[in-house]
């Protein structure tokens, strides 16, 4: 492909990144005029393209024929007899570029590869609800202890009874935000797909913002010491008992699996097993006890590393969605722009393309009685992340 096409065909691509600009920016007249300006580029590139390939047909025949040689050819036979009259003084070799290093070619990919991520959503686990306003409240009623009714004889007085009492949560959301801005070179001239990296980066930070949103809510509630199974089993039987138990999950990061995965019961059978309904879901079996285990790497809940080989492992037991809510009134979006200015940078002016990502959302306790915000300690040596 020639040279004027290789220029037109990036004429063209920067004509489709300026008429989708246009229509996110709703300039929807400019947009059609563009559109048009387009149709006229990629007719004009067909026209020439078929030109060119009629030429290179041509040529292709006249090889065949005999009628032309290949200059490269002959070059190159020129040379090889003036080193061996020379006596092949310069001695050729891969290593050198102008010995015939530069026509070894170099295996470079520019197809973005990515390492194998273990990444994990909270958003699942706790009560999502959608909402339209920036602030606003919700109405519980209070958990109390019922007494019942009193005994009263016949004509006496009848003593009045405790009524419901309620209160409110309120949320106020707040907005998360950042951007990203990129050359339009690299955009035009990358073979890879650099606006889909991008986004899926984009993405990936949304999900760290809720992932700590809904932690620190968690956190909020004290941590619990758990001595082994016999606490985990106390914490769902007696702290959530009857009202929670049966809804809830022990969630832990992969150093609390591999202390699960290690603990045996009475009879030497690890508690840690498949279930049966759902191959893919572990659950903790020890006696009666039966408990999903919902497993968050490593680095989206960390345990806290007290000395060089002790450190607490989270384990939030207990049922999420009661515990914790997520007021989500903007879902993760992202508009890009070449003519805004964000900070020190002007895209206008320093051709670029600025992608800029907003969500907007508040995460509040709902009702930590729900859960218990257990830890427990190891000084195994063994444990994940030594």
């Amino acid at each position: 492909m020639n040279k004027k096409l290789l220029e037109l065909l990036d004429q063209i691509e920067a004509k489709k990144l300026e008429v989708r600009n246009l229509v996110g920016e709703n300039r929807l007249e400019e947009a059609k005029a563009a559109k048009q300006e387009l149709k006229e580029m990629q007719d004009r590139f067909d026209l020439l393209k078929d030109i060119e390939d009629g030429a290179a047909s041509t040529m292709r025949q006249q090889i065949e024929k005999g009628t032309e040689k290949h200059v490269e050819e002959k070059d190159a036979v020129k040379e090889f007899a003036d080193a061996a009259r020379n006596g092949f003084r310069n001695s050729m070799n891969e290593g050198t570029a102008a010995d015939g290093g530069y026509t070894v070619p170099e295996d470079v990919q520019t197809q973005i590869n990515t390492y194998r991520e273990a990444k994990t959503s909270l958003i699942d686990l706790v009560d999502v609800e959608n909402v339209t306003t920036d602030k606003g409240s919700r109405t519980y009623k209070k958990r109390s202890q019922q007494t019942g009714f009193t005994k009263v004889g016949e004509g006496a007085k009848i003593p009045g009874g405790n009524t419901p009492q309620f209160e409110r949560i309120n949320y106020e959301i707040d907005k998360y935000a950042g951007y990203f801005p990129v050359t339009n070179e690299l955009l035009e001239d990358s073979d890879a797909n650099i606006t889909g990296t991008l986004t899926a980066w984009i993405g990936d930070d949304s999900r760290v913002t809720r992932n700590k949103l809904i932690l620190g809510v968690i956190n909020t509630k004290g941590k619990t010491a758990l001595a082994g199974l016999d606490d985990i089993k106390k914490a769902l039987n007696v702290t959530l008992g009857q009202a929670f138990k049966a809804t809830s999950r022990l969630v832990t990061n992969d150093d609390g699996l591999q202390y699960l995965d290690t603990l045996k019961d009475n009879d030497g059978k690890y508690i840690l097993q498949p279930n049966p309904a759902q191959p893919m879901e572990m659950i903790v079996c020890a006696g009666a006890t039966r408990i999903p285990v919902f497993v968050v790497p490593n680095a989206d809940m960390p345990s806290d590393t007290a000395t060089a080989k002790t450190r607490k492992i989270p384990m939030v037991i207990g049922d999420l969605k009661e515990a914790v809510k997520f007021f989500d009134r903007k879902q993760l979006t992202i508009m890009t722009s070449n003519i805004a200015s964000a900070g020190s940078l002007n895209a206008f002016e320093e051709d670029l393309t600025l992608f800029r990502a907003i969500e907007r959302e508040d995460c509040v306790a709902k009702d930590l009685s729900a859960i218990v915000n257990g830890e427990i300690t190891i000084t195994d040596e063994s444990v994940v992340g030594e």
